[in-house]
């Protein structure tokens, strides 16, 4: 598979624009309020950032499949709420364990909507509504609609996002792992170039053999499992578990994603953007409050910049054109 020229190089100038962009904010914020250009502050919207940067590493594999994972967030407070209910019941509970039950409970309900997508050939945004609510009623459900409060985490949950390693919080070290292990699975394995031949061209895809239908399930699986993982540092970093966790955050995800220069329409998106629109996310969430803008215009700016971002995607697709399959991937015999 190869990239189209033009498309990769539209990728790396959008890229170092929303650098730019990021610097310019940086240093406009830092000049009214120098605390900001601190290396504590630095620190303290890399740890904000994390999470979501963990998130977006996941639902980037499924936009990568034109589709889309509405249900990360109900994922995240459903294995939240499990781990915290899991780690009250059983107080001798080693960490390990807690870590394995997140990641599985996460994959198995990410597994969910990949296989109904692709058994009953449904639209992923209807699927993953659908599994929104399920999962979101289902933490009601486990819960009994009560909340885990700060007194029954579990100790070791919420020592885990606490600690530190050469300096830097775990949830950037947890967050840098993610990341490293995205970029390897998409630049280094078949299977996740295969998932830019199929979101580029799904019927070159099939032709050239590629197994779409488990590219797709494995794409929702491994965003279910890093919802799940999410869901287990979440409930240690705010020391709560209850029914409306992160309630919403399921667009601040995507809207990462597509600020980041990956493209709703499939087959295009690097990394380097993802980390960037959630590097960009983080600036502004930061840099708001500091000049004192109002909660209710970070949101209608988060909006204003997911429409920009869209409108610049929709514009680069239609002039660049997206990722195919080269011919020689294509087996002897076979049309596209």
């Amino acid at each position: 598979m190869t990239t189209n020229p033009l498309t990769a190089l539209a990728q790396v100038r959008r890229e170092w624009l929303l650098l730019a962009i990021i610097a310019v904010i940086v240093l406009a914020v830092g000049a009214r309020a120098p605390v900001f250009l601190t290396l504590r502050n630095a620190l303290d919207i890399g740890n904000d950032s994390a999470i979501l940067a963990i998130l977006v590493m996941g639902q980037m594999l499924v936009l990568l499949t034109r589709g889309v994972d509405l249900s990360v967030a109900s994922n995240l407070a459903l294995t939240g709420m499990l781990c915290a209910l899991a780690g009250r019941a059983w107080p001798g509970i080693p960490l390990v364990a807690l870590i394995a039950m997140a990641c599985a409970i996460g994959a198995a309900l990410g597994f969910v909507n990949g296989w109904l997508i692709m058994r009953f050939s449904l639209p992923s945004i209807v699927v993953t509504l659908g599994t929104l609510s399920l999962y979101r009623g289902a933490v009601f459900v486990s819960s009994g609609g009560a909340w885990v409060s700060d007194h029954e985490i579990h100790p070791l949950i919420k020592g885990l996002p606490r600690e530190t390693l050469l300096g830097l919080p775990m949830l950037i070290w947890f967050a840098a792992v993610v990341v490293a292990l995205a970029f390897w699975l998409l630049h280094w394995r078949r299977e996740g170039r295969e998932l830019y031949a199929y979101g580029g061209n799904p019927s070159a895809a099939l032709y050239a053999g590629i197994p779409v239908q488990r590219r797709l399930v494995m794409a929702y699986t491994v965003s279910g499992l890093l919802a799940g993982l999410a869901g287990l540092l979440w409930v240690g970093r705010y020391s709560i578990a209850f029914s409306e966790l992160a309630s919403g955050y399921e667009l601040t995800v995507i809207a990462a994603c597509v600020i980041g220069g990956v493209s709703i329409g499939g087959g295009v998106g690097t990394i380097g953007g993802a980390v960037l629109g959630v590097l960009f996310i983080g600036v502004v969430n930061g840099a708001l409050p500091v000049i004192q803008v109002s909660p209710f215009w970070q949101q209608a700016i988060a909006g204003a910049v997911i429409l920009i971002s869209v409108v610049l995607n929709a514009t680069a697709d239609r002039k660049k054109g997206r990722q195919i399959l080269d011919r020689s991937a294509v087996p002897q015999g076979a049309t596209a």
